[in-house]
């Protein structure tokens, strides 16, 4: 036949070179579609081959082939070649599928790895057999019986994008002849059921010796290969479990299959150590260790996959298909104890020995008898529970046969899903399948049955072993192997993924079952035999990459010579406690997940130390979650051996550890007081240890001895470092030419700037200071001193690795990284933008276009913003970057985004760009490291501040929300220098450049800002201010003039200080950071220059207003301000004010009538009024310091706010609530990023030593929490329904809680009683408040809101409607118009689907009025949140209406026509249900027409119109019946169905079905309809308030009735 493909192909499929060559268009951006067939069936023994033309890394999986009985010419292509159905093989991966349904998991070589260059075929045997070839080897028979016409099918699938038909032609003979004869073989034996001897040299049963040999013959062999052709590695399969034996000299093996190679002959060397094949030899015994009669050798290759279960050493202790035993000619089993002196009982190559062959029917395989929710398939291999997400037991199968001696049982979990706790057992059991009545899970079996479960052992049901093994089986993973076997001895092994984890049982039955359990999460298994060794040795290969990306991958050769470096450098020994990880080619350790657990951070070094050799390492990151940090020392313990402890201060023997600023020796203190304490370094600080030539040891802090620690410290100890609670991440500083300093470490000193030269105030030099921030993605790493970003687990991970700058970009500022590392693992790449959210505040998503605000990214070539694609096309693709690109974005002066690719602008990518813009990396899929360049830096000085005026910076202080109040004074102990005038709030330096040191007069308050300005220079010094903040207290100071006071401040070291000098930051005159914010030495008159102490123990420098970030960590609390008026500064006055004392002056919001609703202000409600109640004498209330960690206090501890994450908000007040006092807050801030809201509540006892949990609901101790539409009692839900869904109260919306005399919680929404939460309150009681999700800021509302509705507690009467004219409690002008309310609720998503259900019926714009505020939504939350009333009343005379709640009312324009003196005001409201069909006439007549089609109408059937209109005739007869119009004052009436028909619709945003109902809120005239009654025959009552015989008006007159509100209801 042709070698031609067939012209019809899949829709993505081009065809070239006379359709021979077939192209997958688009191939990064779709992976199927890629379906082709031959253009002729295939005749027998033709085989149809490919070559593997092109691939990309874009997807996972790859070619696809196989046959087809479909005829292509009209066959419908599926997307993929497994989509094919009606008599179809296809060999996908390693596996076969028949009709798209598998029916051999473990076939041939594994085509997703195959190469660029390879040759596949498919072919039909002339026995009806289906052969894959690969590279022109034959792979076996994967399937049979197949009908004899046939089509190829190829589906270029996933990586693979182009193939080329090469051939279609028989194999050549002698490929062919080795396979007829491999057949020929195959059939004698099932037609004998014996096995011919067959001399053939094997590998398992091997001495290690031995073993180690062949390895090393191997890897020598593939030295000399260098060729392109693969040898035929195994009979039957392409991972075989022994080396092959028909390897030539000038056959080359690729780098993949020498891996392959490797791999099995190790599975295979170990199985035979397993099974009794070491220095035993391994014979082949039989169940008495005899032999089992056994006569005739075989060979126990693979090829008894074929149809053959005899494998080499008697196949009653073997596996069907593999040759676990020694194969020597011994009669005894490599575990009965006889020695074997056959030459492969030496370790050398013998014969096999087998007893009678076993058939395929005696496989172990699942028995047909299994648990009532059990299917079986495949053979009966594979077990699958039934309704997995609906039942988690009754899935117990067992095994067809009992198991015998040293028979691996082996499963592989396939599906797993997450549900349920607990997941599969698996054991073994006495009880016969047959006659067992399956339990709903065996351990309630009480007899003859052993199980692990978790990681333990039962017995009968009963715990024997609670710690069996450090596996769980509730922790694996879908792919994790679990096996048993019972060895002759009678003790029963269990295997986790190959690994032995020792006995479990030392005695166990001699007939027992294997029996697995699908328990819970565990849904699927299959059966698995031991040729899948390998395939759990590469998954143990995946999973120690997944650690270091360099362990377990294939080489070229192996290498014996070792490395000339490793001896010799100190490195950190890979063997490091379990939450620590080794990075940079071991000179790197760090906690990965250090904000997780604060401890099991123990390294050690790679060797011991030296006499007189100093191990130092580099604090590189710091967490400020934990208390205490790094520790350092040496021990005698060999990290090889060692068992590490969790901290190294547990361990007893041969350990002396510096810790704090003590030294202990085997977990005892010997020393106190030692040197500098090691819980207040910071990044960038160092700490060394050594070991003299005399035994004594000694520390290092900075490069500063300590002095003697210890002495008789033996030879040969190990460094040890243990990075504990907030130390992250250390670095060995051994080599200073390749390990980069960071900021803080200045070996030159500080680097002088010239005052003229361009940005110089910004703190540029030749080293940029941009580096990136200490927060960052999960899988994220920072290295380097904050230089180096990279993801860890590259290999296994492909996301949460965001990295972000760790400042603003200044205007014209360039962020530039070099791409260092990528792996072809993954699709996509790095991608790179800005985002104006802070790091602190930024929750890490798993990719930053995940994130829908304030933040601009380029991925690929598409600009994204908020995670929307704003353009596509961009000027440069990230995706084809390679290792070396450089990367740099900046925002020019003008808003605009610009990026850089290797130096080349790209042009503007977007404009618009706020002033504060933070640059960031996603070290996304193929990129794995990025380093910040020395390019890196202002790109143009003109964009640059160069001069520090008052146009530098903001006028006002953002962010600062200081309260006006006393101006802040200075103390009266200053430097000798120094004259204090106007009171302390002036000081001036009358002598000298220095002694000029003055302080607060008071200690800073928590986000204090103290401030002052420049009144005075003198040119003729250098220098200038200096300005921090001190623990020195000046009353503690002597009298003044202070003398002995230091002349400058960064000489003042008697206490410490943090201050800025020029640009640097110093701590007891200590360099803590250079570059930071504008340098103090450029300041002038006039400007201003402050310092705060936030709350997070921050300090600040603001210069003129502007933040200039968090220039010191760690503050003290009760700390003064300190400014040293030197050299060139001579005079300033304070221009700040302390925070205010008096806390009446913060008002409370008022609310007035403009942001009422219903039924508020001077509304007629029909209940009574109740009266308000108030406390005698109100306690002053504010936040308690102790609260959530993500909290932030200010306002005195009045306003709090919730500065990162979504959580950790908890607050609680300092006071008791006292019985019948109203404690009120209001919010202030929501972020509408999150979902849900706020809760509150109170807690029964004392807050002060209360430990915050992330969120209220996690309080389980005397708690009373209302949250949503629910009351929760200790976490237990005790009410729903209560008061209004508090996820939807909106920013301004009052909340307040109040105890009653009677010990009952009561909720205040702006000032409206929401009835009683709970009973049984005690006292005292603390209010607290649970910021989560949407509320960000709330503040304490100091005086009582007036309730809602009542106006200076006067009760009104029902009829008086002298005050004001009202339409629904709004009051109106001469001409009523919709009332001007904005909805409270401000994301009310039911008004928002109303909405959106408006938009559909395309009613003219013009019907409705143009401001939507005047809009309202009465669903339950926000009718609750204005404190609605059901009725009120309205005319003249009153009469009573209802409120429509569950509707939402869209304000119609009222007519000029209407607007007559105050007549309309006295009309009275009334509702009219109707039909979607009739909406349009009706708004076109502006009033309800007596003719409309709507139900609610009552017309002659003589004057319906051709439309079913009643259309009105202008001459109409006289005496004409006029039809009549029906309205009701409740939309409970109006509003039924048969008035109102239902219409359904799809939601046009969420893509659901609704069902939509609409009406109108009309006025209508008194006097021009009638009272009557319901008209359907319903006996119950409809409406509580109305009477069935009076719910219903009808009125004949036209003009009689107003539109002003169209309503919709959606269900």
């Amino acid at each position: 036949m042709a070698a031609e493909l067939h012209p019809r192909s899949g829709k993505l499929i081009g065809l070239s070179n006379s359709n021979r060559t077939a192209r997958r268009n688009q191939p990064v951006q779709e992976f199927n579609h890629g379906l082709v067939l031959s253009k002729e069936p295939l005749r027998d023994r033709d085989v149809f081959t490919v070559r593997i033309d092109k691939k990309v890394n874009s997807w996972s999986g790859s070619i696809e082939i196989g046959v087809t009985a479909l005829d292509p010419a009209a066959l419908d292509f599926p997307s993929s070649a497994t989509g094919l159905k009606g008599g179809s093989w296809i060999v996908s991966g390693c596996s076969v599928l028949r009709d798209g349904r598998s029916v051999l998991e473990e076939y041939g070589r594994d085509l997703d790895q195959l190469a660029e260059g390879d040759r596949v075929g498919i072919q039909r045997s002339s026995r009806g057999e289906l052969h894959l070839w690969v590279n022109g080897q034959d792979c076996g028979a994967a399937a049979s019986g197949l009908p004899p016409k046939l089509w190829a099918v190829v589906d270029l699938y996933g990586k693979c994008t182009q193939v080329t038909v090469v051939s279609c032609e028989p194999p050549p003979p002698s490929a062919e002849k080795e396979t007829i004869e491999r057949d020929e073989e195959v059939d004698e034996e099932e037609e004998e059921d014996e096995v011919e001897e067959e001399e053939e040299e094997v590998v398992y049963g091997v001495r290690e010796d031995a073993g180690i040999t062949a390895l090393m013959n191997v890897a020598a062999m593939n030295g000399m290969m260098n060729g392109d052709e693969v040898p035929e590695l195994s009979c039957s399969h392409s991972r075989p479990d022994k080396f092959p034996n028909n390897l030539e000299p000038d056959t080359v093996l690729t780098e993949h299959q020498l891996f392959d190679v490797f791999n099995n002959a190790i599975v295979s060397f170990y199985r035979s150590e397993d099974e009794g094949g070491g220095e035993d030899g391994g014979g082949g015994g039989g169940t008495g260790g005899g032999g089992g009669g056994g006569s005739t050798g075989t060979d126990s290759s693979s090829r008894n996959e074929r149809g053959s279960s005899s494998s080499g050493g008697g196949a009653v202790n073997s596996d069907s298909g593999t040759g676990t035993r020694g194969g020597g000619a011994g009669s005894g089993g490599g575990e009965s104890g006889n020695t074997n002196n056959s030459p492969a009982g030496n370790g050398g190559v013998g014969l096999g020995v087998v007893t009678g062959g076993m058939t395929t029917n005696d496989a172990l395989l699942f028995h047909e008898k299994c648990g009532t929710l059990i299917k079986l398939s495949n053979n009966n291999k594979t077990a699958e529970r039934r309704r997995p997400l609906d039942e988690f037991n009754n899935g117990v199968v067992m095994t067809n046969r009992p198991l015998r001696h040293n028979e691996m049982f082996e499963i592989r979990i396939d599906k797993l899903v997450d549900k349920w706790s607990g997941s599969i057992e698996i054991g073994v059991t006495t009880h016969n399948p047959n006659n067992l009545d399956y339990p709903a899970t065996m351990t309630n079996l009480r007899s003859g049955t052993i199980m692990m479960s978790g990681c333990g052992i039962l017995t009968n049901g009963k715990g024997t072993r609670r710690e069996y093994c450090e596996f769980s089986l509730d922790e694996l993973q879908e792919g994790d192997h679990i096996g048993l076997m019972r060895k002759a001895s009678g003790a029963l092994h269990f295997y986790i993924n190959g690994i032995d984890q020792g006995v479990a049982a030392a005695q166990t039955p001699g007939v027992v079952y294997g029996v697995v359990d699908l328990y819970g999460m565990a849904v699927k298994v299959t059966i698995v035999h031991n040729h899948n060794h390998s395939d759990r040795l590469r998954r143990n290969n995946a999973i120690m990459r997944a650690l270091s990306p360099d362990v377990g991958r294939p080489r070229p050769a192996l290498s014996l010579t070792p490395d000339s470096e490793g001896p010799d450098r100190l490195l950190f020994h890979p063997n490091c406690g379990q939450k620590a990880a080794i990075i940079s080619d071991g000179r790197t350790a760090l906690r990965p997940h250090a904000t997780d657990d604060f401890n099991h951070g123990v390294v050690l070094s790679s060797r011991p130390l030296r006499s007189n050799e100093v191990f130092q390492v580099r604090i590189d990151k710091m967490v400020d979650k934990w208390a205490g940090s790094i520790e350092i020392g040496v021990t005698t313990h060999n990290p090889a051996y060692l068992q590490l402890p969790s901290t190294m201060t547990n361990l007893r023997s041969g350990t002396w550890m510096m810790t704090g600023n003590g030294v202990m020796h085997n977990g005892t203190t010997i020393l106190d007081e030692y040197g500098h304490n090691l819980d207040r370094l910071k990044a960038g600080d160092t700490v060394g240890v050594v070991r003299k030539e005399d035994g004594s040891l000694h520390f290092f802090v900075n490069g500063v001895a300590q002095g003697p620690a210890a002495w008789n410290v033996p030879p040969s100890v190990y460094a040890v470092v243990d990075l504990y609670g907030q130390a992250a991440q250390a670095t060995i500083m051994d080599d200073m030419v390749d390990l980069p300093p960071l900021p803080e470490d200045s070996s030159e000193g500080p680097t002088a700037m010239s005052p003229g030269s361009p940005c110089s105030i910004a703190g540029a030099s030749t080293t940029t200071d941009l580096r990136f921030h200490h927060l960052h993605g999960t899988n994220a790493v920072i290295t380097n001193g904050g230089r180096t970003a990279l993801r860890q687990n590259c290999r296994s991970e492909f996301n949460d690795a965001i990295v972000i700058s760790n400042r603003c970009l200044r205007d014209g500022e360039l962020f530039e990284i070099i791409i260092q590392k990528m792996v072809d693992r993954w699709s996509g790449s790095i991608e790179a933008g800005v985002t104006a959210i802070r790091p602190e505040e930024l929750e890490f998503p798993n990719t930053m276009t995940d994130i829908d605000y304030d933040t601009w990214m380029l991925s690929g070539t598409a600009i994204m913003q908020d995670g929307n694609t704003m353009r596509n096309n961009y000027g440069c693709d990230l995706d084809s970057l390679t290792t070396g690109s450089r990367i740099g974005m900046m925002r020019s002066a003008s808003g605009d985004l610009h990026y850089y690719i290797n130096g080349v602008d790209q042009g503007v990518a977007c404009s618009g760009l706020p002033p504060e813009v933070y640059a960031v990396i996603d070290l996304y899929g193929q990129c794995v490291q990025v380093s910040i360049t020395s390019s890196s830096g202002p790109l143009d000085n003109s964009l640059c501040t160069s001069n520090i005026t008052e146009k530098s910076f903001p006028i006002h202080s953002p962010g600062t929300h200081q309260v006006a109040g006393v101006a802040h004074r200075l103390h009266s102990k200053h430097g000798k220098n120094v004259v204090l005038l106007g009171e302390g709030c002036q000081a001036v330096r009358v002598g000298g450049y220095a002694h000029g040191i003055v302080f607060s007069a008071k200690e800073l308050k928590v986000d204090e800002l103290f401030e002052v300005r420049i009144d005075e220079v003198d040119e003729q010094w250098c220098g200038s201010l200096h300005i921090g903040l001190t623990t020195l207290a000046p009353p503690e100071l002597p009298s003044c003039p202070l003398s002995g006071l230091s002349p400058s401040l960064p000489q003042l070291r008697t206490k410490v200080t943090w201050l800025l000098c020029g640009s640097e930051v110093r701590r007891n005159g200590v360099l803590q950071r250079q570059n930071y914010g504008c340098s103090l030495d450029r300041l002038t008159v006039g400007n201003r220059v402050g310092v705060k102490r936030f709350s997070d123990d921050t300090m600040h420098i603001f210069i003129d207003g502007e933040d200039m970030g968090p220039a010191a960590t760690a503050v003290a609390k009760n700390v003064y301000a300190v400014l040293d008026l030197y050299g060139r500064i001579t005079a300033v006055s304070i221009v700040s004010s302390s925070l205010m004392e008096d806390m009446e002056s913060v008002k409370a919001p008022s609310l007035s009538s403009d942001s009422c609703s219903e039924g508020e202000e001077d509304s007629t409600p029909v209940r009574e009024v109740e009266s308000e109640p108030c406390a005698l004498v109100p306690t002053v209330m504010a936040f308690l310091e102790n609260h959530g960690k993500n909290i932030q206090l200010s306002n005195q501890n009045l306003t709090a706010a919730r500065v990162s994450s979504y959580n950790q908000g908890l607050l609680v007040t300092a006071q008791p609530l006292a019985r019948q006092q109203l404690f009120q807050f209001q919010i202030d801030r929501l972020n509408p990023s999150w979902t849900s809201s706020l809760s509150l509540g109170v807690i029964g006892h004392s807050p002060d030593r209360l430990n915050f949990p992330s969120t209220a609901c996690c309080l389980k101790r005397s708690t009373w929490l209302l949250q949503r539409d629910s009351v929760f009692h200790n976490s237990l839900k005790i009410c729903e329904n209560y008061g209004p869904n508090l996820d939807t109260c909106p920013e301004g919306t009052v909340l307040g809680l109040l105890v009653d005399a009677n010990s009952c919680l009561h909720l205040y929404v702006n000032g409206m009683d929401q009835g009683v939460a709970a009973q049984d309150i005690p006292s005292p009681c603390y209010p607290f408040i649970d910021l989560y999700g949407q509320c960000e800021q709330v503040t304490i509302v100091t005086n009582n809101v007036p309730a809602v509705g009542g106006e200076s507690g006067e009760t009104r009467c029902q009829g008086d409607m002298e005050k004001a004219d009202m339409v629904d409690g709004i009051k109106e002008s001469v001409c009523w118009t919709p009332p001007p309310e904005v909805n409270p609720n401000k994301t009310c998503e039911y008004q928002a689907l109303c909405s959106r259900f408006k938009d559909l019926l395309t009613l003219p714009d013009g019907y409705f009025n143009e401001d939507a505020k005047y809009n309202l939504c009465y669903c339950e939350s926000c009718h609750k949140l204005r404190g609605d009333e059901a009725y009120y009343k309205r005319g003249e005379p009153p009469r009573d209406y209802a409120l429509p709640f569950g509707w939402c009312r869209f304000a119609l324009r009222i007519k000029p026509h209407c607007e007559v003196s105050n007549a309309l005001k006295k009309w009275h409201i009334a509702y009219h249900g109707t039909s979607v069909g009739a909406l349009r006439r009706t708004l076109d007549h502006s009033q309800l027409l007596p003719g409309t089609s709507s139900i609610f109408s009552v017309s002659p059937v003589k004057a319906e119109g051709p439309n079913g209109y009643s259309e009105p005739e202008e001459n109409s007869a006289p005496g004409r019946e006029v039809p009549r119009v029906r309205l009701s004052p409740t939309m409970r009436y109006s509003g039924l169905e048969i008035f109102a028909p239902k219409v359904q619709f799809r939601d046009p945003r969420s893509h659901r079905c609704h069902q939509a109902q609409v009406g109108f809120q009309v006025c209508v005239r008194p006097g021009s309809y009638k009272v009557g009654p319901q008209t359907l025959g319903n006996s119950e009552p409809l409406d509580p308030r109305f009477s069935n015989s009076e719910i219903e008006w009808i009125t004949k007159e036209q003009g009689g009735t107003l539109l002003y509100g169209l309503l919709i209801r959606v269900e």
